[in-house]
This record gives C-alpha cells, sequence and structure tokens, in this order.
C-alpha cells in the first residue's frame, strides 16, 4: 500500500484537503484527530501531561486547557520538548495500529510535524500544503483569534517554507479557490492510484 505524508505549516489547509481525499474514499489517519482524542479526560496521556505541567494546564472541567499548555510550550523549547516526548510516541503508534487496518490502493497520512521529527512510519511520497506566511497569518487571525506575535512564534517553531518544499515530492499551492484546490486534489488522486498499482503489480 502506497504511504503519502501529508504535511504544512498552520493554516495551509491541510484539513481541507483531506477532507477532499475523504471524498474521493482515500483513507485519511490524522495526526491531530489522534491528538486530540489522546489527551480527553480520563485518558493515560492526559494524566501524564498533567504530572509534567500541572494542574494549571487543566480546565475546570477536567478537559486539556490547550490555550495554557500552547503558551507553555511556545515560550519554552524544553517543555515543547517534554510535550513531544510524552505524545509522539502514542500518536505514532496509533497510527501504526490504524495503518495495518487499511486495505486500500493509498493512504493519506497527514502529519504537521513530518519534517519536524523523527518517526517511525514508512512514508513512500510527501505532499505538501503550501501557502505564503502572509496569508497563514491571515488566516490564523481569522479562524483563531491569535495575536500575530504567537503566530510567528507556531510559524517559527516548524521548519521553513523552503525546507517543506525542498523536501516534498509534490506540492498542492493553497491560495486559489476550493475549485482549484479541488481540481489538484483529482489529479493527485489519479496519480497516486496509478503509481500505486507500478508499486504492487
Amino acid at each position: 500500500m502506497l504511504t503519502i505524508g501529508l504535511t504544512g505549516g498552520i493554516a495551509c489547509g491541510k484539513s481541507t484537503v483531506t477532507q477532499l481525499f475523504e471524498k474521493l474514499g482515500v483513507p485519511v489517519i490524522d495526526a491531530d484527530d489522534i491528538a486530540h482524542n489522546l489527551v480527553r479526560p480520563q485518558q493515560p496521556a492526559l494524566a501524564l501531561l498533567k504530572k509534567r505541567f500541572g494542574s494549571q494546564i487543566i480546565a475546570a472541567n477536567g478537559s486539556l486547557n490547550r490555550a495554557a499548555l500552547r503558551e507553555l510550550v511556545f515560550n519554552s523549547p524544553s517543555d515543547k520538548e517534554a510535550l513531544e516526548a510524552i505524545l509522539h510516541p502514542l500518536i505514532y503508534q496509533t497510527m501504526q495500529q490504524q495503518l495495518s487496518q487499511c486495505n486500500s490502493p493509498y493512504v493519506i497520512l497527514s502529519i504537521p510535524l513530518l519534517l519536524e521529527g523523527k518517526h517511525p512510519l514508512q512514508i513512500d511520497r510527501i505532499l505538501l500544503i503550501d501557502c505564503p506566511e502572509a496569508i497563514q497569518i491571515k488566516r490564523v487571525k481569522s479562524r483563531n483569534g491569535f495575536s500575530e506575535k504567537m503566530i510567528k512564534a507556531i510559524i517559527k517553531s516548524q521548519c521553513s517554507r523552503n525546507e517543506r518544499i525542498h523536501h516534498a515530492d509534490d506540492v498542492i499551492n493553497n491560495t486559489s479557490t476550493l475549485k482549484k484546490l479541488t481540481s489538484e486534489v483529482n489529479k493527485l488522486h489519479e496519480f497516486y492510484l496509478k503509481i500505486s498499482t507500478s508499486k504492487n503489480p
């Protein structure tokens, strides 16, 4: 089975693209979705985070206070490393389990930090969802209401746009319309089906 590692910076449109692939019947295994499930109330991962970062990251209803945790990790490289050390092994273990249950010509592995760190997954091709930093900032302000300082800190914590483009096998430039984006995804879908056949004759 062909594995496509989908990545891109914050607000480049990864979720929109994965939804378009899902509409085409392609399995999508999303690291962000898995991470959200891992830190739900009563989950072991949330207890590990509370032990490491303190009760300040737990909201009154027992859920993860994402804003408090975000503030911590983007102001402290050591806290960011600690967060990743707790969550990343659990995320990749779950992704591997889900991958083993897939039976399709190819699968999308959506991993925002695919190029930033090590991972144990077999990735055949890297698909980058790309857009200029100015558009990222505008989208995040509109979507999340973060300050420009916070947004730039997030962007800086990720690998550079040029580095992503350098490592990518395929690039979708998400600066136009949904119609254009859908067309790009459809073309890649046909291409991935074709090369998955050649990989598994």
